[in-house]
Formats: structure tokens, C-alpha cells, sequence
């Protein structure tokens, strides 16, 4: 039976990989029902049950944990129990490269529509823009 120290520290890994998805996460009612479309478990999970993972009162079961981990690109061990005593390897997920590819998410096709309406020269703008704050190749 976890003690409420862990199911607290398993809510703050949960929260922290949540801020750092490329899908922007509102709150359990948006965590259950993005959950939902991705576990492939006898049962939904309800509001109820997410806001109780993100408040530290229950740990979901080793199914939903590695669900949670794949969608959310930990590992397991860490997500549930924290970075492994005898492991070397830093206690936080790494953010990804400038050159890995993100999952494609609602908000992401939405934005890329938007871009793709504006006109040429300020596509341009964006480009550039996103370019400086990014990085991108040299130009020759």
C-alpha cells in the first residue's frame, strides 16, 4: 500500500510530465478523456479518478501507469516510483532534441491550419520567427 509521501511525489512526476507534453493538458477532466482514447483497458477513466492521480490520493494501477509513460514519452519506474537508486541516469525525463518529431496533437494541426492561411510573406514572418527561437539551418 503506497504511503500519501508517494502518491504525493507520483502526482508531482504525473503533473511534470503533463507541462511538458506537446498536448496542453487543462485539468483531470482533459487528462481522463485523453487518457481514454489511448488506454485499451476494460474500464474508462472518469474526471474523478484523474483529479485523484493529479492530488495525490491514488496511484492508478501498472496498466494505466504504462499507458500514462508511453503517451507521456517516461520511463515506468520513474513515473511511478521515481529515478532508480542504482541507475546513473538523471532523475527527470530529458526534454526532446530540436530534431525529434513530436506527436501530432489537435492544437498542433490547428496552428500549423492557422500558418497556412496567412499569406506568403507572413508565413515568411512566422518562419523566421520560429527560426530565431528555435534554431534552424544556416543560411548561405
Amino acid at each position: 500500500m503506497p504511503t500519501p509521501e508517494e502518491k504525493a511525489a507520483f502526482a508531482e512526476r504525473l503533473k511534470f510530465a503533463m507541462k511538458r507534453a506537446p498536448e496542453k493538458l487543462r485539468g483531470s477532466t482533459d487528462l481522463a478523456n485523453r487518457f481514454n482514447l489511448r488506454h485499451h483497458g476494460d474500464q474508462p477513466v472518469s474526471p474523478q479518478t484523474a483529479h485523484k492521480w493529479l492530488s495525490g490520493r491514488t496511484i492508478p494501477t501498472s496498466d494505466k501507469l504504462e499507458t500514462l509513460a508511453e503517451w507521456f514519452d517516461v520511463d515506468v519506474h520513474w513515473l511511478h516510483y521515481g529515478p532508480s537508486p542504482g541507475k546513473t541516469s538523471p532523475a527527470v525525463p530529458r526534454p526532446r532534441k530540436h530534431d525529434d518529431k513530436y506527436p501530432l496533437s489537435e492544437e498542433t494541426l490547428e496552428l500549423a491550419s492557422k500558418i497556412e492561411s496567412l499569406s506568403a510573406h507572413h508565413r515568411y514572418l512566422v518562419e523566421e520567427l520560429v527560426t530565431q527561437f528555435y534554431g534552424g539551418p544556416e543560411k548561405t
